[in-house]
């Protein structure tokens, strides 16, 4: 498997490229945005970790340069204070982020998951939860192959548990991913939500929830 990393911090990117090279990768180091449209273009990798905070343009415009001439998975790599930089980057592209700092255990599983996810398919997946299918390309769920009709929110939070397969997310890391506030105060918005789209789907075993925790996909 090869990666492109993407990381202008020479120590943290050599500690990343070390433990991906462990783990098999065979890990190519750029240093800059547009050093990464150019090793896209060269040979497209099966996988790309893209800081967001990068010298020469902004890690937006990169992941929608890639975007452009390629389906290559993409995890954002940002700070942990950058929330619109996460929202941003799965609005653009981005199949999944990972905050700094992280274990690379986290860095592992994070980009096995989105290999499991996007490995041989040209489009966004469809992600399937018993009889609701969310299509994650054309923003659309079915149940029981009728199409249902979500406000823009409650697809975001449900595509949001649809890209963890399964795994538990943070009610945290959904009011950042979703609204961008990790404002404590919001949780009664994201609660809300969960409510509208059990009702509206008529599946409420869809969204479990994980107490004191978050929320995760039902199967």
């Amino acid at each position: 498997m090869r990666a492109l990393l993407v990381e202008d911090d020479t120590v943290l990117g050599g500690a990343m490229a070390k433990a991906l090279g462990a783990a098999g990768f065979r890990v190519r180091h750029v240093t800059s945005g547009a050093a990464a449209l150019a090793a896209v273009r060269e040979s497209e990798p099966d996988v790309v970790l893209l800081d967001m905070g990068l010298p020469d343009r902004d890690g937006i415009g990169v992941c929608r340069g890639i975007r452009a001439v390629s389906r290559v998975p993409i995890l954002a790599v940002t700070g942990r204070g950058a929330v619109e930089a996460r929202v941003s980057g799965l609005r653009n592209g981005a199949d999944d982020y990972i905050v700094k700092p992280f274990l690379v255990e986290e860095l592992l599983a994070r980009i096995d998951a989105v290999l499991r996810r996007t490995r041989g398919l040209g489009v966004a997946p469809a992600v399937v939860a018993g009889d609701v299918e969310i299509d994650l390309a054309r923003r659309a769920v079915t149940v029981g192959g009728a199409e249902v009709g979500l406000a823009r929110k409650e697809f975001d939070l449900l595509a949001a548990l649809a890209r963890r397969e399964g795994a538990v997310v943070a009610r945290d890391e959904l009011l950042d991913e979703v609204w961008g506030t990790s404002d404590p105060s919001a949780r009664r918005t994201l609660e809300a939500h969960v409510a509208l789209v059990r009702s509206k789907l008529g599946r409420p075993e869809v969204i479990v929830t994980a107490r004191g925790v978050g929320y995760r996909l039902g199967k």
